[in-house]
């Protein structure tokens, strides 16, 4: 005897009020909105009875009095506690009840199952493993429980396994908990489907179906009409299904990472731990497996607090080893997707642990491999797919902390030592001698590619090198302590000579400090104390302009002065000079620094150092500026415009000097008052401006602009050159410009 059909009355009772109402079924169905081929399983007792939203609308279909509607209720209930022992198939698990975030995906969702337009609707939850994904789609079902009153379904694809689940099997699965009785269930899959299709069809459920390996897999057991949702969670894209709404998780913000370790450790609920609370989340990379694991290592340790925990997470080495609790683990879970990887995929992954920075790009993971780019291309895909990499833009990719972790040991594990260390050298080698050509584009002497260059990175142009160079900066500049760490000091030598021209159109980046005291320290360890002596000078600018050190940056230029006047090298004893100066003037000695410029002007023109020279005159003019010597100031510029068409210098370093001296000449005359004569010559300027890219510059051009139509009338002309003035110098220390900036806007009625 069927199971089902052990208690008839309900199915038997609703018959005979249907009859006695003279409906059919269609008409019962019309008039409820409860599908016909649901009445028919409730009445042949094919299905359990109904919840009480279902038993409403039957209730008002039938129009039965609170009598009728009552006894009917009864035999209900005695049909739902007759059939309350038996296993129930594809039961969601439990909920987890200190489930923290996610808000906008479950919004979306939501939305997404109440739109109502067009086929069933399907989520697909995916990301990298523990995201939390499965957690997600039984919060959801959890909430919705009420919407579906069919039931809700929980089905484990298995697809990280070694042998994921049939799509037959599912099938069979899922029709069994919709009480699909197993007589009635089809023979072959694609009858299956369509049955699993038609009994959706005519019911509102929910299933979640999780952990899908493939598309395959999936695309079978999804409804295609009707009122049911389908929430697919699987760590691939499954870019295959069509039609579906995809959500994307990505790691917990922080404070959502914080509130979710406070539920679970009662430690971490301390406000006197907020800092170590912060600590361990950002050790565990926002991942919410990873923060629930280090709550419940923590609860579970009463005598444990939250700073024993950050030194526990604080070793790298074994950070994994610690994010591991019973039977479960971060790297367990890491460890599922890497075995699915191809031979060619893991040695990839494998490899991308030696990448310094951060993110990276295809190019530089094929060096790693040495396979050709489309099999490259291939690997990092399979990546992503996997949710093992991340791609962080069109053609960048990076690893989540963890998981780069991961990848560091399976390089311990499956490679030697020495395939290592070659493997690494190789990386640096590249990235250090593709940085030197992309830097010589802005040197002097070079500004295009060598003859016969035909690296993997485009460079054909000055703009293309310098993309490359602020993409791939943590990487080259990881290269570079790798080298002075091996005892390449010529190679870490000729990398920073190769951006000294490039590093002043980002004077204020703070990395070039690091840059020079590496290549200062390297160039003392060789032979040729001129190199030292020429670090020491690039030293020097570093620490006052990057660093804002100028009491530092004096010392080393005057060290590096000291270096050129023992070789008698008249041109780095003018550098030294010039950084002294800037030094000096930046730290408040414009008289001292006004010396030095003048000192290093006359050694530059005997050393015959064109590109140099030109290069101090503006620096005479900053100093005339911050003694209040603007008429002075104003001919200096004009002077220095004057040299650039006599003298044989060099493309960047005339456009340095003609932008300087434009600016300039228009702050003399703004602060002179001769706002018409500012106004004409910061727009001159301009083009220069653009054309050399450094935001200061820029900033400051635009505020001298702003100010000069101020002063002349033109407000509303003011306003965009003020605006842009604020934007582009909000970053960088030029306090007395950013004052001036904000106070134009005010006088408009702006806010900055």
């Amino acid at each position: 005897m069927c199971f089902l059909r052990a208690v008839p009355e309900f199915g038997s009772r609703l018959r005979e009020l249907r009859r006695a109402a003279g409906l059919t079924m269609e008409q019962l169905a019309e008039a409820s909105g409860v599908s016909a081929r649901a009445i028919s399983d409730m009445e042949r007792g094919h299905s359990r009875a109904p919840q009480a939203r279902t038993l409403a609308a039957l209730a008002t279909g039938l129009g039965l009095d609170p009598g009728q509607l009552g006894d009917l209720e009864d035999v209900a209930r005695r049909r739902r506690a007759h059939s309350a022992g038996r296993p129930r198939l594809c039961e969601p698990p439990r909920a987890i009840s200190d489930f923290v975030g996610r808000a906008d995906e479950l919004d979306r969702m939501r939305r997404h199952a109440l739109a109502g337009l067009g086929p069933a609707p399907v989520a697909v939850v995916h990301g990298q493993p523990g995201l939390g994904k499965t957690a997600l789609a039984v919060r959801l079902a959890d909430q919705l429980r009420d919407r579906y009153p069919d039931g809700r379904f929980y089905l484990d694809l298995r697809g990280t396994d070694a042998e994921p689940m049939s799509a037959g099997d599912a099938l069979v699965r899922l029709l069994r908990a919709l009480e699909v009785g197993p007589r009635r269930i089809a023979e072959t899959d694609d009858e299956r489907s369509s049955q699993l299709r038609a009994v959706l069809r005519e019911r509102r459920c929910l299933l979640v179906l999780d952990n899908a390996g493939s598309e395959a897999q999936v695309r079978p057991l999804l409804p295609s009409e009707g009122e049911s949702l389908a929430v697919v969670t699987s760590r691939r894209v499954l870019g295959g299904l069509a039609g579906v709404e995809r959500i994307a998780l990505a790691p917990l913000a922080p404070h959502e990472s914080a509130a979710l370790l406070r539920a679970i450790a009662v430690q971490a609920a301390d406000p006197r731990a907020a800092a170590g609370v912060e600590a361990v989340a950002r050790l565990c990379g926002h991942l919410p497996l990873a923060l629930r694991i280090a709550g419940t290592r923590l609860a579970t340790r009463p005598a444990w607090t939250v700073e024993h925990l950050v030194a526990r997470l604080a070793d790298a080495d074994r950070r994994l080893a610690t994010l591991t609790t019973g039977d479960i683990g971060v790297a367990t879970a890491f460890a599922l997707s890497h075995a699915q990887l191809s031979k060619p995929a893991r040695e990839l992954f494998r490899r991308l642990a030696h990448v310094p920075g951060v993110d990276f790009a295809a190019t530089l993971a094929a060096v790693l491999t040495g396979g050709h780019p489309d099999d490259t291309a291939d690997g990092l895909d399979e990546l992503v797919d996997l949710g093992l990499l991340q791609q962080s833009g069109p053609d960048r990719y990076r690893f989540h902390d963890l998981i780069r972790l991961f990848a560091e040991e399976r390089l311990r594990i499956e490679e030697p030592a020495g395939t290592r260390a070659a493997t690494a050298k190789k990386m640096s080698d590249w990235l250090l001698e593709t940085a030197i050509v992309a830097g010589r584009w802005f040197e002097p002497g070079y500004g295009r590619l060598p003859d016969g260059w035909g690296g993997p990175v485009a460079l054909g142009t000055a703009e293309e090198a310098d993309t490359w160079l602020q993409a791939e900066r943590a990487n080259w500049l990881g290269a570079m302590r790798s080298a002075a760490r091996g005892g390449q000091y010529q190679l870490v030598v000729d990398v920073a000579e190769a951006m000294h021209w490039y590093s002043d159109k980002y004077v204020r980046a703070d990395y070039w400090y690091e840059v020079y005291g590496m290549s200062r320290a390297a160039a003392a360890r060789l032979p040729d104390r001129r190199q030292e002596a020429t670090h020491l000078n690039y030293f020097s600018w570093a620490a006052t302009h990057c660093a804002r050190r100028p009491g530092e940056g004096a010392e080393i230029a005057m060290d590096a002065y000291r270096i050129a006047a023992g070789l008698g090298d008249l041109k780095e004893q003018s550098w030294a000079l010039r950084y002294a100066g800037d030094a000096w003037r930046h730290g408040g000695m414009p008289e001292r620094a006004l010396d030095a410029y003048r000192r290093a002007t006359e050694l530059a023109d005997r050393a015959g150092d064109h590109d140099g020279y030109i290069q101090l005159r503006p620096g005479i003019a900053r100093a005339l500026i911050a003694l209040g010597r603007h008429e002075e100031a104003i001919e200096e510029c004009a002077a220095t415009l004057r040299d650039i068409e006599t003298r044989p210098v060099a493309a960047r370093p005339e456009l340095s000097a003609r932008v300087s001296a434009h600016g300039i000449a228009a702050e003399s005359l703004a602060e002179s008052g001769r706002w018409a004569e500012a106004l004409r010559e910061a727009e001159r300027a301009m083009p220069y401006a653009v054309e050399f890219g450094y935001p200061g510059y820029l900033g400051e051009l635009h505020l001298t602009i702003g100010r000069a139509r101020m002063a002349l009338g033109l407000r509303d002309a003011a306003r965009p050159a003020l605006r842009k003035a604020v934007e582009l110098l909000d970053d960088l220390p030029h306090q007395r410009w950013r004052q001036l900036a904000r106070q134009g806007l005010a006088a408009l009625g702006e806010t900055a």
